[in-house]
């Protein structure tokens, strides 16, 4: 159940970024989610889209390192305390985050979808599912 992320490796230089948003808007690429991450040479592009594998193909038909990586994508309410009773989820079920970042749903639906990675995705996902946690799909992901 879990949703493909790419991770997108980019120089740390100006405009490496403007680069990699191009080439996704000139093929028509939404992006539902992005996070960067960077050190001091190199940065990583962490992207949530609806077609994946043609966003992927894109990339790296334009010379982009690009790889896929599973992630848990998780519907929470848009509100004050939301992503605190999820993570006190996460603890009860010693499920360990190595990262995390959001994209609100919009007004229309009142939710907004955590991204999560974690060590060991299929395991959270049964352990998280049984305690009443909507994770989405890739299908679904448009949803929020």
């Amino acid at each position: 159940m879990s949703v493909q992320q790419i991770s997108v490796f980019l120089e740390n230089k100006p405009g490496t970024l403007k680069k990699m948003t191009g080439v996704l808007a000139a093929n028509g690429i939404d992006m539902r989610a992005t996070s960067v991450a960077e050190t001091k040479d190199f940065g990583i592009a962490r992207l949530i889209v609806e077609d994946v594998l043609n966003a992927v193909n894109v990339l790296k038909e334009n010379d982009f390192v690009a790889s896929l990586t599973p992630v848990l994508a998780i519907e929470i309410p848009d509100e004050a305390g939301g992503l605190d009773k999820l993570l006190e989820i996460f603890a009860d079920a010693e499920v360990n985050i190595e990262y995390m970042y959001a994209f609100p749903g919009g007004k229309r639906t009142n939710k907004a979808c955590m991204i999560f990675r974690v060590a060991d995705t299929k395991s959270a996902e049964a352990r998280l599912t049984g305690k009443g946690v909507k994770i989405l799909t890739q299908e679904n992901i448009e949803e929020i």
